[in-house]
């Protein structure tokens, strides 16, 4: 029997002008031809047979799927169809040598070699800086304090070491009343035994809970309150100033018409110590309260309810009407604590503090934070949810401190130098945060085992 060829086929086909076959058998066998297969890579002829033979595999299990009797065509099917007969075979001792000298005459690849680059992190670097402003006096400086809290000085975002160095990490002073009030169980628990005695309650939160300073709320004076005159309110001061050597914060009790009367008495009864009064608003005396701290060496708490342009507002009438020196004016921007708008607080601050450092003097100056303010929200204090049917808050002495905690870390990122906070659990977790993230602190700690570490 000769051989005739698909081509031949299809031309004597054509040649009759046959369109279609019915009915028409073709028996034989198919062979397959690679033309110049004597330069071919055996190993690819070996592929190609493999990959055939896995086809005919697969056509033939599906054919007996389908009812087809493929063990008549075979014989029996059970080996063709179970065993693993489709192995490459070792090449033949020819076909080895006829590879090797293939392999011998492709030339080697070239080594490449990679240009070698040192990692760099992205560093800015800032037109401007804040202003750096010292809160308390030694006795070389004409004071009594034993140390000094210096607020400010920087030349990048907070915690962006690698860009400028970050000379100050941000403080936290404690706050103490002038006589009992009203706080909530987790906060006030540790504070029962000194409440009425403000110096047993300042030396308390400085030696028990590391305070770096004290802030001292003169809140009897309020007249709806005790109505007490400046000048009985101001001996707490002094009495505080015997009690700890640290720096102070003088604080009154918001009314617009009392506090300059009682700053400006506060000024002249602690000269010398370079405490920081809280507060100046556009709403109050601001000239009066800036002229007693010119006057008598302090610094000035500028507040306003987070306006960036009020904010420079009330710097600027404190710096060029009054003319206070600018490494004596600390800002407060408000803190608007976590649960009732900490997202307005944070990029109020954040703000202020990149526009000073691109070159804004009104508002290159450190900020202050009140982040008790975040005792205030009903989930820091209230013992469960209001609302009917609402999932367990959890235990609020564990979740007051963190509603501070969180405030203050938050606040951080933004831009304050100092906090004023209450629970002395979250003034130490907040103190170890901001060590850590200013490389003051040292934390060995895997990477694999961050889930569970305990920093």
């Amino acid at each position: 029997m000769g051989k005739i060829t698909l081509e031949e086929i299809l031309k004597l086909l054509s040649k009759y002008d046959v369109e279609e076959l019915e009915g028409v058998k073709i028996d034989g066998d198919i062979e397959i031809e690679i033309e110049g297969s004597a330069g071919i890579d055996p190993q690819y002829l070996q592929a190609i047979g493999m990959e055939l033979g896995m086809a005919a595999f697969h056509l033939a299990r599906a054919a007996m799927m389908l009812g087809f009797p493929v063990q008549q065509l075979f014989g029996s099917s059970e080996g063709f169809l179970t065993q693993p007969f489709l192995q490459p075979q070792p090449p033949q001792a020819a076909q080895t040598a006829q590879v090797t000298q293939v392999t011998q005459a492709v030339p080697p690849e070239e080594k490449v070699e990679l240009i070698k680059k040192k990692f760099e992190p992205y560093k800015v670097e800032w037109s401007g800086y804040v202003e750096e402003v010292q809160l308390g006096a030694t006795p070389k400086e004409g004071g009594t304090r034993k140390y000094t809290i210096k607020l400010g000085g920087e030349r990048s975002l907070p915690f962006y070491i690698f860009d400028a160095p970050q000379p100050n990490l941000p403080a936290v002073s404690i706050d103490v009343f002038d006589r009992p009030v009203p706080l909530p169980k987790a906060v006030r628990v540790h504070y029962e035994d000194v409440m009425g005695h403000p110096d047993e309650w300042a030396r308390k939160v400085v030696k028990k809970f590391g305070a770096d300073a004290v802030t001292i709320h003169l809140i009897s004076t309020d007249p709806l309150l005790d109505d007490t005159p400046p000048h009985e309110a101001v001996k707490t001061v002094e009495e505080v100033l015997q009690a700890v050597k640290c720096p102070i914060i003088v604080g009154g009790s918001g009314n617009k018409e009392k506090d300059p009367v009682l700053l400006e008495k506060v000024a002249e009864v602690a000269e010398g110590e370079r405490v920081l009064l809280a507060s100046a608003t556009l709403d109050m005396d601001w000239e009066r309260i800036g002229k007693a701290a010119k006057e008598h060496g302090h610094c000035v708490l500028a507040w306003t309810q987070m306006d960036i342009n009020s904010q420079r507002t009330l710097n600027r009438y404190l710096l060029k009407r009054v003319g206070l020196p600018r490494d004596s004016l600390v800002m407060d921007p408000t803190t608007a604590a976590l649960g009732y708008g900490l997202d307005y607080a944070y990029s109020n601050m954040e703000r202020a503090r990149i526009a000073a450092l691109k070159g804004d003097e009104d508002l290159a100056f450190p900020v202050s934070s009140g982040t008790t303010n975040a005792w205030g929200a009903r989930e820091a204090w209230m013992k469960e949810s209001p609302l009917e049917g609402d999932y367990s808050w959890g235990m609020r002495e564990h979740r007051g401190p963190l509603w501070e905690i969180l405030t203050g870390l938050t606040l951080s990122l933004a831009a304050v130098d100092i906090f004023m906070m209450m629970h002395p659990v979250s003034v130490a977790v907040l103190k170890e945060l901001i060590h850590t993230l200013g490389g003051k602190k040292e934390v060995d700690v895997e990477v694999e085992d961050w889930i569970t570490a305990e920093i």
